[in-house]
C-alpha cells in the first residue's frame, strides 16, 4: 500500500485584514485549500479581488492575520521572515509577470544564481540544461536588455525550475507577452510541469490559460470557491 500522500499545500481559515483609517478592510476571509503534489491549479477573480495577496500569503511573502499555512506538511504561517525564506530554499519556485531578471547578469548567470545560493557544485551544467529546455541554448551570453518580453520570461522559467522545486508560483505570467509568446510561455509551463513533477499553482486574468490547469479557483469577496470545469490538459 502507498503511503500517504502529503499535501504540498494545506490552508485552514486563512483570513486576512488591514487597518484602514476609520474601518478594518477584509481582503481574504476564512480561506480553506488543499494543493497535493503535481496538480495544477490556477486562481482566477476580478481586480481587487485578493488574488495577489492570497499568492503572497501562499508563498510566505505576508503573513495572515489569522489561519493557518503549511508547506509540506509544516506550519509555515507563523515562522520568521528568515524561517520563511528558509522553508522556500530549494522547495519554492516564482515566476513573475515582470521577469525580474537581473539586467547585469547574462541569461546562463540568472538561471545559475539559485543554484549557485544552494552551493551547487554543478551550477552551470544545470542551468544550460534549463536553458536548452525552454529552448534558449543560443541565448545563453545575452543580457536581459538584449532578449524579447517573450525570451525573458522562458529565462525566469528556466530559473524557477532549476532548482527542480516541489511548487512553483506563477504570478500573471502571461500578463506582458503578445499572444504568439503568451502561447509558448503556457506550453513550457505545463510541459516542465508535466515533465517534473512540480505542483505549479498560478494567478491569472486569463480564463484560457487557467482552463489548462487541473482545477480553477474563483477567488471573489474574500472568498475562494472551486470552479467547475473540465481541463483541456497541457
Amino acid at each position: 500500500m502507498n503511503a500517504p500522500t502529503v499535501p504540498v499545500l494545506q490552508v485552514h481559515q486563512l483570513t486576512k485584514s488591514v487597518q484602514l483609517e476609520d474601518e478594518v478592510l477584509h481582503i481574504l476571509e476564512s480561506v480553506e485549500l488543499t494543493i497535493n503534489p503535481s496538480e495544477s491549479v490556477a486562481i482566477v477573480g476580478p481586480s481587487g479581488s485578493g488574488k495577489s495577496t492570497l499568492l503572497s500569503l501562499l508563498a510566505g511573502l505576508d503573513q495572515p492575520s489569522s489561519g493557518s499555512i503549511e508547506l509540506m506538511g509544516k506550519p509555515f504561517h507563523d515562522l520568521s521572515e528568515d524561517g520563511r525564506a528558509a522553508a522556500r530554499a530549494g522547495t519554492v519556485g516564482f515566476v513573475f509577470q515582470n521577469f525580474q531578471l537581473l539586467p547585469a547578469l547574462t541569461a546562463l548567470e540568472n538561471v545559475m544564481l539559485p543554484l549557485e545560493l544552494q552551493g551547487a557544485r554543478d551550477a552551470e551544467a544545470k542551468a544550460r540544461h534549463f536553458m536548452d529546455e525552454v529552448g534558449l541554448g543560443h541565448r545563453l551570453n545575452h543580457q536581459p536588455g538584449r532578449l524579447s518580453g517573450g525570451e525573458q520570461q522562458r529565462v525566469a522559467i528556466a530559473r524557477a525550475f532549476a532548482t527542480q522545486p516541489a511548487l512553483l508560483f506563477a504570478d500573471e505570467p502571461t500578463g506582458n507577452l503578445d499572444s504568439a509568446n503568451s502561447q509558448k510561455v503556457e506550453d513550457l509551463l505545463f510541459k516542465l510541469n508535466a515533465e517534473f513533477g512540480t505542483t505549479l499553482v498560478l494567478v491569472t486574468h486569463d480564463r484560457e490559460l487557467a482552463k489548462r490547469c487541473q482545477r480553477t479557483l474563483v477567488l471573489d469577496n474574500g472568498t475562494l470557491v472551486e470552479a467547475a470545469h473540465a481541463s483541456t490538459g497541457a
